[in-house]
């Protein structure tokens, strides 16, 4: 279905150690996490919290299996902060992924986010942006954009649950107000549907703007008990809203099949934060990657 060579496939370490509840995983290693990645037969992997953040040591431990490092989130707070204070950490979070061998950075505005607060209903609490935060934060991103193409790399953009871009009217506000080859889409199959969006309008609308993809599932009981229970995006992890592509309810085929017409490349990374207790890390990975074989070839 894919053309050889155009897609890499990767694996992000948060089903191994959640980022937002390091508990999560809190015994799985480093060493633990990107053998079997590897074992998997995933060609990358995103950083991780447990990840060393020194050059040399990351990438003989990352050689040894052969993986690469696709890109690592970063958090922005141009809504809320100055913009020094956002551009000064981020040009050191570039030049790192730079040394990697990326060539684009997750980023995502937290600025009053609810998804890293614990007892905070996800649907009832969601941000919405002021007239002068939209305006701050397309100038921020495109000032951001700008120090990546210093380095020939992309920003791309993480729509997420619980923050203020989550749905299709903000995801399409945010595209306009932004310069189109500064800032561009991370499209998130799992976050879309987790907030109620069709993901092939997204991808069909933006696909020049793609250029980093995240394929996460999503179990639709669980989601609707969010909804009712009123839970936090982190219960809504907990009690395992989040599953590897086909494990779940989205229909993988027809994003697969658009992603294949298009001119997209770059990585494919399963993302899909679990409690690893209950949620085997390893064998999730070997579903995974089972299925996207299956159902695209790669």
């Amino acid at each position: 279905m894919f053309k050889e060579g155009v897609i890499k496939l990767g694996i992000a370490p948060i089903a191994w150690t959640n980022d937002d509840m390091p508990e999560l995983g809190g015994e799985n290693t480093f060493e633990q996490c990107i053998s079997e990645m590897a074992l998997a037969g995933f060609k990358g992997s995103e950083v991780g919290n447990k990840y060393p953040r020194d050059v040399t040591v990351l990438k003989k431990a990352l050689s040894h299996r052969r993986l690469e490092i696709a890109s690592a989130w970063f958090s922005t707070y141009l809504t809320t902060k100055p913009l020094e204070e956002t551009v000064s950490t981020f040009i050191n979070h570039r030049d790192f992924l730079h040394a990697m061998g990326a060539s684009v950075i997750v980023v995502s505005e937290q600025g009053r986010s609810i998804q890293g607060l614990m007892d905070t209903p996800l649907f009832d609490e969601k941000p919405q942006f002021t007239e002068d935060e939209w305006q701050r934060l397309a100038l921020g991103l495109n000032h951001l954009g700008m120090l990546a193409k210093e380095k020939d790399m992309h920003i791309v953009y993480h729509h997420h649950m619980g923050t203020g871009v989550q749905t299709t009217s903000e995801i399409d506000r945010l595209m306009e107000m932004t310069d189109p080859e500064l800032v561009h889409l991370l499209f998130d199959t799992g976050h879309l549907v987790f907030s109620g969006e069709d993901p092939l309008y997204i991808l069909k609308k933006y696909l020049p703007r793609i250029k980093h993809v995240h394929l996460k599932d999503v179990r639709r009981d669980v989601v609707e008990a969010v909804k009712a229970k009123k839970w936090s995006f982190l219960q809504a992890v907990r009690q395992g809203a989040f599953t590897v592509p086909g494990d779940g309810s989205i229909n993988f085929e027809p994003i697969f099949e658009q992603l294949a017409d298009s001119d997209y490349t770059g990585w494919f990374v399963v993302e899909a934060e679990q409690d690893p207790a209950v949620a085997n890390p390893f064998e999730y990975a070997l579903k995974a990657r089972q299925f996207i074989r299956e159902k695209s070839g790669l």
